[in-house]
């Protein structure tokens, strides 16, 4: 039984875990409304708010009979900001004191590498070990508002990262536009339900860098080109056309997404056997729809992160202590925080 810890940014989340029947429970104190107002991620307030609400969810833990059987404390020590991070690592340290368990450091990262193969193991723990197996190597693409990362899944469980972004995020990249058309934050879900309204094709905007064979991302420029473009109109042409701008501009980032993500696919020595999408940004539902077809058409499963799992949770920390060993730290009561840990 995993106990897992994760306050790498502005959720608190505690998980149970059972590799025998996957999650016991799992608990996620969200702090959107507290930095709704300050338009984005406090640091400071979201250190205190960790402090305030890990003793109410780890009490909730402790409530469900499986607290008894804990034998290991996992805990997300990277990459993430540095005072969050460092809550939950002392809390970590201190669970793994007391009941004398092992304690293994969880790179965030790689919780979403494996986020999408949480419902495979719910589906059926005794085949799954079998069933992973069958979908490896696998292709998967990390979507959040801090990352956006292409990487591979060989055979031996190994991460490959393909490709990442040369500047911002495409998350990064929906909460500029949206803070940009005036909208609050987050910005990313507020440009999707306006885009549900308005056409993809009414503003051309630009779908990232290089030559078709390039891997790398770049949302920077597709911003500019929002900026620029709002800066020609005014302000009531703004309010008139924002379906159709959030509908355009959210297509650009899906289609820079998409056509990156094609590229690897189609590559003459390419065996995926899976494709999966993950993080915060995999819960727009466009985004997933079109990776559903891409997947289609190589003739390959999709596996896309459950909405619950998509963004900053306990139960990919537990779920990748445990399907991940090899890539977790286990330094046990020596182990440190790694703000800019990398995949």
């Amino acid at each position: 039984m995993i106990l897992a810890l994760e306050s790498s940014c502005d959720e608190t989340a505690v998980a149970l875990f059972d590799p025998a029947r996957g999650l016991a429970g799992e608990w996620v104190h969200s702090q959107i409304a507290l930095h709704e107002r300050h338009g984005g991620v406090v640091p400071d307030l979201a250190t205190r708010e960790h402090l305030r609400t890990f003793a109410p969810l780890l009490a909730r833990a402790q409530a469900l009979p499986e607290w008894a059987a804990v034998d290991a404390v996992a805990v997300t020590h990277g990459p993430g900001l540095a005072a969050c991070l460092a809550i939950g690592t002392a809390a970590g340290k201190a669970l793994a004191l007391a009941r004398r368990v092992p304690l293994v450091g969880v790179n965030h990262l790689r919780g979403h590498v494996w986020s999408p193969f949480i419902a495979l193991h719910a589906a059926a723990p005794a085949e799954f070990e079998a069933r992973l197996a069958g979908l490896l190597p696998h292709l998967g693409l990390i979507v959040s508002g801090g990352n956006t990362l292409l990487f591979a899944i060989d055979d031996a469980r190994a991460v490959h990262v393909l490709s990442s972004t040369r500047d911002d995020a495409a998350g990064e990249a929906l909460d500029k536009g949206a803070k940009l058309l005036g909208l609050g934050y987050p910005g990313g879900p507020l440009i999707e339900k306006l885009a549900a309204k308005g056409r993809a094709d009414a503003y051309d905007f630009p779908r990232g860098i290089g030559p078709r064979s390039e891997l790398d991302f770049s949302f920077s420029g597709l911003k500019t080109s929002l900026r620029y473009l709002i800066e020609k109109m005014s302000v009531a042409e703004v309010e008139a056309r924002l379906p159709d701008l959030c509908a355009s501009y959210q297509q650009a980032v899906i289609d820079a997404l998409a056509r990156k993500t094609r590229v690897v696919l189609e590559h003459p020595e390419a065996r995926w056997r899976s494709l999966g999408l993950s993080g915060g940004v995999a819960n727009n539902r466009p985004l997933r729809a079109t990776f559903g077809e891409l997947a289609k058409r190589y003739q390959i499963p999709f596996l896309a992160a459950e909405p619950k799992h998509t963004g900053d949770n306990a139960g990919m920390i537990a779920f990748a202590a445990w399907v991940d060993r090899a890539g977790c730290d286990g330094r046990g009561l020596a182990l440190t925080i790694e703000p800019s840990l990398e995949l």
